[in-house]
């Protein structure tokens, strides 16, 4: 059996938080590991890509939907393809969370694990030169800070390969606010019985580093306006 929903992204928009719901689920067959990063691995050889290698990452045992959830999916080039070439069925979530916060926190925490070295304000900015060198061209794992909340141009190329009604897109304040609510919409999505009660978690907290600042915040906004009206005319949502 293929697997037949996926989690696409996006990275620090409570992805995280979901997978641990859906867990509790038990008419879910979760990955053996969150992120299972298949469809972004550029060692698989796309011509005739060996799904073993994927389907080996879940319990051939566990009954019910199978789904997993790697948030680099929507950003990385041709992951998207790759999924509908694999099973143009596939039902996908999409949690989105404001872009500027997002960038913010994702610096957090490549910043406190050591792979970058470079303060914020140079990142968003001179920084994102980086990405010009890395390969595939234009994208990076570590440094696409920026990059990363282009959401309307990700949902935009989502929508040409996925019908709207095989997606579900959910703002990550939501889930945290009011998470029955938010769950239960994504039951339904999943064609899958109401969830019982639900306490709400927080899951990967990142620690304390300051606050952004008021400068860089208002440069992103200014960066993503344009992207932004495209989000909110395909799909109803906006941020800031």
């Amino acid at each position: 059996m293929r697997v037949e929903f996926i989690i696409i992204g996006v990275q620090k928009g409570g992805t995280t938080a979901l997978f641990d719901y859906l867990s509790d689920e038990p008419g879910v067959a979760l990955s053996r590991t969150k992120e299972v990063h298949f469809f972004d691995d550029e060692s698989v050889d796309w011509a005739e890509p060996d799904y073993a290698r994927y389907h080996a990452r879940f319990d051939p045992e566990a009954s019910g939907l199978r789904g997993e959830a790697t948030p680099i999916y929507v950003y990385w080039p041709n992951s998207l393809e790759r999924i509908a070439a694999y099973n143009p069925k596939a039902r996908l979530i999409l949690m989105l969370r404001d872009p500027v916060e997002r960038a913010w926190s994702h610096w957090r925490m490549e910043f406190a694990r050591g792979a970058e070295t470079k303060p914020f304000s140079w990142c968003i900015r001179q920084g994102r030169a980086r990405l010009l060198e890395a390969e595939p061209w234009g994208h990076h794992r570590e440094f696409s800070y920026v990059e990363r909340g282009f959401y309307g141009e990700q949902v935009e190329r989502l929508f040409r390969l996925f019908p709207p009604e095989q997606v579900l897109i959910l703002k990550s304040d939501d889930l945290r606010a009011d998470p029955a609510v938010a769950l239960g919409r994504v039951n339904r999505f999943l064609d899958l019985p109401a969830p019982g009660e639900v306490a709400p978690r927080e899951v990967h907290v990142g620690a304390e580093m300051g606050g952004l600042g008021a400068e860089d915040a208002a440069y992103l906004r200014r960066l993503y306006a344009r992207d932004m009206a495209r989000l909110k005319d395909l799909t109803g949502i906006s941020f800031g």
